[in-house]
């Protein structure tokens, strides 16, 4: 979105004519709105401002759920922006630290923000983009929150000099891409804004919360730090630097893991150590991407009495009827090579014409792969391909349910 769409979105009756658009889902349906309210008479600046705002709350609900309905958004600022559970519980943490407010440096449209001030933090919220801020400005100003366009070096600078209170927090989330607010690419680490060295400079000296790629290179981290790992139903959405009050004592890596409104957490002091390798038993789990990222295996394995199926490959396996929230569960039927020859031959005895594959360790497409299988009959298991070793193997299995 550019300045002028903006201005010409940010008017009585822009505003109108987007409530009354309603969200649009599809690109044919972006077309169709286009055409209509073109002809209807409007500017092309509010018509691409209105219909792609009806499309970016269309996405915005899966982040944001009915808040989406009231809020306006940059694809850029969407992509990044975080969902509004986990943003909750980003807020639970500055507020049980018995911290009362909090510097958001770099906001984009406000996703965090939103739950900070929700749960009744004073905000201040920043962001070196003039649209990106006046966006944000329209999304907080139902908490009167101080909005402000400016780059994260030159507002920390001025609220340490200005009358800070006590209490506050730092939290950061460096843009990960290019600027702009469509069409953009990641960057390297080397390239976020603010940097990282100045980021963790100032986590050294302030209470902060600092939110990465899930993905981002472990060996950079503060060592003094707490650094958690998120999933969200079962995606890894980001990994968390706490330091000061905000980092929890004797916690140096933690695996959040969100299911809707349940939550489960798993806290170490450090990296876990493996659990040993051991032959296939009744049992396969698959732990949770948060669990994996955080390197709390190990802790994991040693709950359920199970080991690792390959040193190298994120499987467990275990004879005891044990489960956990950390991981997918598996009751094991049989095995076979991973070729599909041999599985549809297996496939075929147990009648099976619905089948869920997951695979780790080979390089398999798992859409191609099911082409290649026969499928036929009333039964349903899970396919899961993977290596012990050099060997190739397909083990059909059976779900189990979460205790």
């Amino acid at each position: 979105m550019e300045m002028s769409e903006l201005r010409a979105l940010l008017t009585p009756d822009g505003l109108e004519l987007l409530d009354a658009l309603g969200p649009i889902e599809s690109t044919g349906e972006v077309a169709r709105a286009v055409s209509r309210l073109r002809a209807a008479g409007h500017s092309p600046e509010l018509v691409s401002a209105v219909v792609g705002q009806a499309h970016l709350r269309a996405r915005a609900r899966a982040k944001f759920g009915d808040f989406a309905e009231r809020m306006l958004f940059t694809r850029a600022g969407l992509e990044q922006a975080t969902r509004l559970g986990v943003a909750a519980r980003h807020a639970q943490r500055i507020r049980s630290a018995g911290l009362t407010s909090v510097a958001d440096l770099g906001c984009g449209i406000g996703g965090d923000a939103l739950a900070f001030a929700g749960a009744g933090l004073e905000v201040t919220a920043v962001d070196a983009d003039e649209v990106t801020a006046a966006i944000a400005a329209y999304n907080l100003a139902p908490f009167g929150s101080d909005v402000r366009h400016s780059t994260a070096e030159d507002a920390y600078r001025e609220l340490s000099t200005a009358t800070a209170p006590a209490a506050r927090a730092i939290w950061m989330d460096p843009a990960r891409r290019t600027s702009g607010h469509s069409e953009t690419r990641r960057v390297s680490a080397d390239d976020y804004s603010p940097s990282l060295d100045w980021a963790f400079d100032v986590a050294s000296r302030t209470p902060t919360g600092i939110k990465l790629g899930p993905a981002h290179d472990r060996d950079s981290l503060p060592a003094d730090a707490e650094a958690q790992w998120v999933s969200a139903d079962g995606s890894v959405v980001e990994l968390v630097v706490w330091t000061g009050v905000l980092a929890r004592e004797g916690v140096r890596r933690a695996a959040l893991l969100i299911r809707g409104e349940r939550s489960y957490e798993l806290t170490a002091g450090a990296d876990a150590e493996d659990a040993p390798v051991r032959p296939l038993g009744a049992f396969l789990h698959e732990p949770d991407g948060a669990v994996i990222r955080a390197r709390l295996i190990g802790d994991v394995a040693r709950s359920l009495e199970a080991g690792m199926l390959d040193e190298r490959i994120a499987y467990l396996t275990s004879d005891a009827a044990l489960t956990s929230p950390f991981v997918q569960s598996f009751r094991v039927r049989e095995t076979m090579p991973a070729n599909p020859k041999a599985i549809s031959a297996v496939l075929k005895r147990n009648g099976i014409g619905t089948l869920e594959i997951k695979k780790r360790g080979m390089d398999v497409d798992p859409a191609a792969f099911r082409r290649k299988l026969v499928l036929k009959g009333a039964e349903s298991a899970t396919l899961i391909l993977t290596r012990i070793g050099d060997e190739r193997l397909a083990i059909l299995a059976d779900r189990v349910s979460a205790a």
